[in-house]
């Protein structure tokens, strides 16, 4: 049986105490869903607001604004006011017969999930990052994921184009379940940053934000 899910590249703050947070062990990884708990919540939005606090180019920085003074405001700054924010991570696929997994390489991120569309109903081939070479392909209509393509020793998966369709879908509502999730949580966490960290996840995770909500 094939399972696909959305993860996000994590490991436990260090000293963090703007919000609660979770522990957990240095690069796993964290499903993204509507089931996690209020403190697995605060280590995916502190995860996202940490990788992507960051000096922007002089370019940019009078278009962001400058950074606020106070920790809070601080800390958000680069992911609320970043158009395309990075979201260490991605698709996780595993067959549960042959205990196969392809897991994205390094710099690959679930702000481009989309890009899976490309094996389905565009190119028929898409990388998703690199040490190891993840590689999708779609042959004929049957899709290879292969988790190191320049090794060519690990096992490959392979799925009907259809069911990867499926399986597509399936992620996609559990992003948008942690997104709806997410929102309550920053009401209760982040009053005064709510709509605005809601928008910052949605654009991380390429998702449309809630009715009312700034983009």
């Amino acid at each position: 049986m094939m399972s696909i899910r959305p993860v996000l590249e994590i490991f436990a703050p260090d000293g963090f105490a703007l919000w609660p947070t979770g522990s957990h062990e240095p690069y796993g990884s964290l499903t993204l869903n509507g089931r996690l708990t209020a403190a697995e919540v605060g280590t995916a939005v502190w995860r996202l607001a940490d990788c992507n606090d960051v000096e922007p180019e002089s370019e940019q920085a009078e278009e962001r604004g400058p950074r606020p003074a106070d920790s809070l405001g601080g800390f958000l700054h680069g992911l609320l006011t970043e158009s395309h924010p990075y979201a260490p991570g991605g698709l996780v696929v595993t067959d549960s017969v042959t205990g196969a997994v392809f897991e994205p390489g390094c710099c690959n991120g679930l702000e481009d999930w989309r890009e899976w569309l490309n094996v389905t109903d565009g190119s028929g081939t898409a990388w998703f990052g690199h040490d190891p070479d993840a590689r999708a392909e779609c042959v004929g209509r049957v899709v290879r994921l292969t988790r190191d393509a320049e090794s060519g020793e690990d096992p490959v998966i392979e799925l009907p184009v259809d069911e990867l369709r499926r399986l597509l879908a399936g992620a996609e509502r559990d992003l948008r379940d942690f997104l709806a999730l997410a929102t309550g949580w920053a009401g209760q966490q982040l009053p005064e940053h709510a709509a605005a960290v809601t928008a910052a996840l949605a654009r991380a995770l390429d998702l449309e934000p809630a009715p009312g909500l700034p983009s």
